[in-house]
């Protein structure tokens, strides 16, 4: 199967592109030097020169904070390109993947999230997002949008490579353990999206939203204890948790970002995976 990636660079898309072979896919990746995201026309002209069975939507626009200083930056990323992608898989007949994430909701339930929810998204980033999945289910085509969370890789900037950069000359590292969510890494993802990608080639696709995130579930303060612990490193920071009210940012966080998974394994097969393992691999590769 041939499919069309954008996003190359990003966490997700490197992961497409390095199992994609093992899944006997031929991934045609697109890099932001390829296609300028803020022009729909070059967007919606990717899809339909193409000769991809599918479209797999990767990139995104992800400074949550800047966000809030670029909301039309962010709105044109987020929204109007996924939602043109979508339109112009929709024209040719062929499905359309696309990536968004636990912002959509506030994060005031006590409970993990389920695609049937309300979303409020509290920040520009958030709104975006949502908005590019309104626009996605809009285009009338066979699209299924995968919500995630908390991503991180070996690439990129994520969590993980922070704490081991700030945290290496440091006794005490002070992390936000009031807000809750599944660390999910971004070759499970990508595993995740292949998995989908395939079913649709066998007939076997489900539209809709899907939600797909790590487990057990922890607080970033939790998640950065766990990094140093696994580091390998002979003397590591004490963690000390604070409260989101200590460590201001522009950004509104939820506080709850877990999401339930139960829906993904219902339609494709694919479980919650364990963050840790997959976390040991990041430190190995880092």
């Amino acid at each position: 199967m041939r499919a069309l990636v954008f996003g190359a660079h990003g966490q997700v898309g490197r992961e497409l592109a390095r199992f994609a072979p093992a899944r006997g896919i031929d991934a045609e990746m697109l890099s932001r030097d390829d296609v300028d995201l803020t022009d729909i026309a070059a967007v919606a002209c990717a899809v339909e020169t193409s000769e991809a069975a599918i479209v797999v939507n990767a990139a995104a626009y992800t400074a949550v904070d800047q966000a809030e200083d670029e909301p039309d930056l962010a709105l044109a990323i987020n929204s109007a390109a996924p939602g043109a992608m979508a339109a112009a898989a929709a024209a040719r007949g062929i499905p359309f993947l696309h990536i968004s994430t636990d912002y959509v909701f506030d994060g005031t339930l006590e409970r993990p999230y389920a695609e049937t929810d309300p979303v409020a998204p509290a920040s520009a980033y958030g709104r975006s997002k949502r908005a590019g999945e309104e626009a996605v289910l809009a285009a009338g085509g066979s699209a299924a949008i995968l919500r995630t969370a908390w991503v991180f890789s070996a690439h990129g900037r994520n969590f993980v490579k922070t704490m081991l950069t700030v945290g290496c000359d440091r006794d005490e590292m002070r992390v936000v353990a009031d807000q809750r969510g599944g660390p999910t890494a971004a070759g499970d993802i990508a595993g995740a999206l292949w998995t989908m990608a395939l079913a649709f080639e066998a007939g076997r696709g489900v539209p809709g939203l899907f939600h797909f995130a790590g487990t057990p579930e922890t607080s970033w303060a939790g998640f950065a204890a766990e990094i140093f612990a696994r580091s390998g490193w002979d003397r590591v920071p004490k963690v000390t948790p604070i409260g989101t009210d200590e460590w201001p940012t522009k950004a509104a966080r939820p506080a709850n970002s877990t999401l339930d998974c139960t829906k993904i394994r219902a339609a494709y097969g694919i479980d919650q995976p364990d963050w840790r393992p997959a976390l040991d691999a990041v430190l190995r590769e880092l």
